[in-house]
Parts: C-alpha cells; sequence; structure tokens
C-alpha cells in the first residue's frame, strides 16, 4: 500500500499555495520597484513596531533576502507583535506553533494518516506548510522538535516516511526565544546557523511606552495595518533581492569579518561559511532598503552584527558576542570605494 498525497495521489502535494503562476514565468522586478517595495515594507511594519527602527530593519532584511530570523528578548517587548506585522505587511498567511516541551516533530511537519476506507496513507500537513511560519518560544521546545525545523528552514522541504513535501515560496521562519527562563532548552550550533539574521527589541523609551499605553501602535496599530503586497509580489522581491550587484571587494569583506570570529578569543565556534553567504544576501536587501541596486560595505556592517552574533558559540553572554563582532568590524579593513 503506497502512501499518498491530499489529492489521493501517490506522492501527492499539501493543499498550499506555492505560488507557482500555473507554470507560466512572471516578469522579473526590477530593482527600483523592488527598492520601493522593500521600503514601503519597512514604513508599514515601522508604523506598528515603535521605537525599534534597528529590528525593523533586520526584520525586513530578512524577509526581503529570503533569510529567517530569531527575535530574542524578554517576554512582552513584541516578538510577536513584529512577526504578526511583517507576515500581515507581505499578504502572507500566518501559521503560529507554540513551543513548549510536549511539543513533537509531527505537530511542527505534519503526519500521515491511514485511511480505512481507500485502504492507504495520506499525508496531512502541518504548520510549517505556511509561507510565513512564527514559532514561539522556541527554546521551549526539546532539541527532537527544533531538529523538525532544519530540514525545513535550509531545503525548503520536509521529509516525513520518506517522501519529500516541498514548501510554499518564498518560505519564512520566524522563531522567538526568551533567554535565561526555567523550562528551556538551548538552540543547538545548527539550529542556530539556519537563522540569516537576529534581533533584539529591548524595553521602549518611555514616550514610546506611553504611546503604546495609549494605542498608538502595537496590537491597535497591527489590527488596521493592511498588505503591502501580495505572496507573488514577495517572491519576486527576493528574486530581485539577489540581483543587486555585489562587488568582489565588498563580498570579500563579508567573507573576512566572518572568518575573523574563528579568530575571537571568547569565541570557541565562529561564523561559518553558510553565515558568510548569509551575510551578503542580508547586505543586498539592506542596499535595496537604501534605494540603490548595488552593496556597499556600509551594507555589510549595517547588518553584521544581526548576521553573525547568534552563530558564535561561545560562553559569554549575548552583549559579549555581539561585541565579538564589533571588534572584527574595528579590525577588519572595509574596502575603499
Amino acid at each position: 500500500m503506497g502512501r499518498s498525497g491530499p489529492d489521493g495521489a501517490a506522492g501527492g502535494r499539501p493543499p498550499v499555495s506555492v505560488d507557482e503562476g500555473g507554470g507560466q514565468p512572471e516578469d522579473a522586478m526590477d530593482l527600483a520597484g523592488a527598492a520601493a517595495l522593500a521600503r514601503a515594507l519597512h514604513d508599514a511594519v515601522s508604523s506598528v513596531v515603535l521605537g525599534t527602527p534597528g529590528a525593523v530593519t533586520v526584520a525586513v532584511c530578512a524577509a526581503v533576502s529570503g533569510g529567517h530570523l530569531l527575535i530574542e528578548d524578554v517576554p512582552g517587548t513584541g516578538k510577536t507583535v513584529l512577526a504578526r506585522t511583517l507576515a500581515t505587511t507581505l499578504g502572507a498567511e500566518l501559521s503560529r506553533i507554540q513551543g513548549h516541551t510536549d511539543l513533537l516533530p509531527s505537530d511542527v511537519t505534519g503526519v500521515s494518516v491511514y485511511s480505512p476506507d481507500r485502504g492507504d496513507w495520506r499525508f496531512h500537513p502541518g504548520p510549517v506548510f505556511a509561507h510565513v511560519v512564527l514559532l514561539d518560544e522556541l527554546n521551549r521546545t526539546p532539541p527532537r522538535t527544533q531538529s523538525a525545523l532544519l530540514e525545513a528552514m535550509a531545503e525548503e522541504q520536509v521529509t516525513v516516511d520518506g517522501a519529500r513535501w516541498p514548501l510554499p515560496r518564498p518560505h519564512l521562519v520566524i522563531a522567538t526565544q526568551n533567554p535565561g527562563q526555567l523550562g528551556t532548552f538551548p538552540l543547538v550550533e545548527s539550529q542556530l546557523d539556519r537563522f540569516a539574521l537576529s534581533t533584539q527589541l529591548g524595553y521602549p523609551d518611555v514616550e514610546t511606552e506611553l504611546d503604546l499605553a495609549m494605542g498608538e501602535g502595537g496590537r491597535d496599530a497591527l489590527a488596521k495595518l493592511r498588505p503591502v503586497c501580495s505572496t507573488s509580489e514577495w517572491r519576486r522581491l527576493v528574486d530581485a533581492c539577489a540581483t543587486v550587484r555585489v562587488a568582489p571587494e565588498v563580498a570579500g569583506y563579508a567573507v573576512r569579518l566572518a572568518r575573523s570570529t574563528r579568530d575571537a578569543a571568547t569565541v570557541r565556534l565562529g561564523a561559518s561559511p553558510r553565515a558568510s553567504i548569509t551575510l551578503v544576501r542580508s547586505a543586498q536587501a539592506h542596499a535595496l532598503l537604501e534605494g540603490r541596486s548595488y552593496a556597499i560595505p556600509d551594507d555589510v556592517q549595517a547588518v553584521a552584527v544581526a548576521g553573525l552574533a547568534h552563530r558564535l558559540v561561545s560562553d559569554a553572554l549575548p552583549d559579549q558576542r555581539a561585541g565579538a563582532v564589533r571588534d572584527a568590524l574595528a579590525s577588519v579593513p572595509a574596502p575603499r570605494p
């Protein structure tokens, strides 16, 4: 008896939109249009997530570059609001998974269920089959469940019972974690390395917190937010981001920064080659936000801490790991124009 998909055919696919355009190629988005759309996304997210422009920039760069995002901070600082806001502006369905110690891998990826009437197995896709997946408190899930995300985040597919199932494209995983709390499991190195960028929100200043208490921004503003683009346009934006020009000198600068973390005195395991690749991609996204069709060293510097610090394996605190990246920025010379 073979295993079949939701449509009943062997090897069938989950009933989710993958924006394939009916097999017809879409017109590529030009870089001027991509820059305008990236800026519009940034402005829309900024209208809801107040007082943290750096975090908004990092989140939008992750979405534009096709990378995944990790948000680390204490409870109540707006991590989930940021994730929901980003999904709304992208016109994407959002699937939320609440992390807890009893969460199973099949609760994330889906499960094959035997159908006595049909005499076969049918795959029921899990919440990972959405364009934007929010996994709240990822570090409350056990390592076995965390590992269920590794293939999805790296290869845009999941394998269940020997069958491979493609995920929607674009596919953005946004995970949050509350550091240093009881009942949590540290994220393993391979999991952290799947996140292109990481950011923290922190406590707002007095004026921003008052605005939030008065209903300016936050959940009240999110309820009124409308999409800036469709998932099809988002996919074209990601494709356009990959065409932003990166000179060999700029790419080499990103590589040298990543490599320098491997020699830092406070670091046991430095940034991987994957980090170098995603750092360049994030710099391309930042260039679009700045209205340019080419990346410069400033773009690499703008995303370096967000792209490298969370990947470093060290006994140091997060702020000290970020300090190791800032030390690299200070010691590795940037290429001159």
